[in-house]
């Protein structure tokens, strides 16, 4: 059970998300944190555009955290790739995925994560975006299968699993948070949290 912060103690911080790449992340920052599910629907809105998306997720996800848990700091976090303004989630399985990497070979695509962090308590609410430009390499789909059937990174948005053999799909990436590919910026995030009251050093 996730216990609120009593009264001139740290409050706690709760990553509102189910993502085991996010948990990882966070735990760089060596504070403790608890795990929370957000449990909101990702379905896109016709016509929304990938940066808002993220946007609006990541938002949404602290939100419903932070509504569970008032005291809490909350962070939430979305990522969607963008291919020329098309959103691309996460494939889901083999197939989907197989489609995904055979439309960004060649191509260059943006990556749109945003963070948002959320307190009730203390009205606290900031959201940032975060875009990594990545290039692929022109895969051949023995490349891409070899890849997939290897990394299986069927809840990764645009099927790139860059930390560990996704690295060998591109040719560039370009981002000033270099966490935020993997899927959660730390950089923007520790300016969120420090600005919400959490400490780090």
């Amino acid at each position: 059970m996730l216990n609120a912060a009593l009264p001139n103690t740290p409050r706690v911080l709760i990553l509102g998300s189910t993502s085991v790449y996010r948990r990882e992340l966070l735990e760089r920052l060596k504070i403790p944190f608890q795990v929370a599910s957000p449990d909101v629907d990702e379905t896109p809105v016709a016509g929304e555009m990938p940066a808002d998306i993220a946007r609006r997720l990541a938002l949404a996800k602290a939100r419903a955290v932070a509504a569970r848990f008032p005291e809490a700091v909350v962070i939430g976090s979305d990522q969607v790739a963008d291919l020329d303004g098309e959103p691309l989630g996460k494939p889901g399985n083999h197939e989907r995925a197989t489609d995904q990497l055979r439309r960004m070979r060649g191509h260059s695509l943006v990556f749109q994560t945003a963070v948002a962090v959320a307190c009730v308590a203390t009205g606290f609410e900031q959201i940032e975006l975060a875009p990594v430009r990545v290039k692929f390499r022109s895969l051949s789909d023995a490349e891409i299968e070899t890849y997939l059937r290897s990394e299986t990174p069927y809840d990764c948005a645009g099927s790139a699993k860059s930390e560990g053999l996704g690295i060998a799909l591109l040719e560039s990436i370009d981002s000033d948070d270099p966490t935020a590919l993997i899927g959660l910026p730390l950089i923007r995030t520790c300016r969120m949290l420090t600005a919400a009251g959490i400490k780090f050093l």
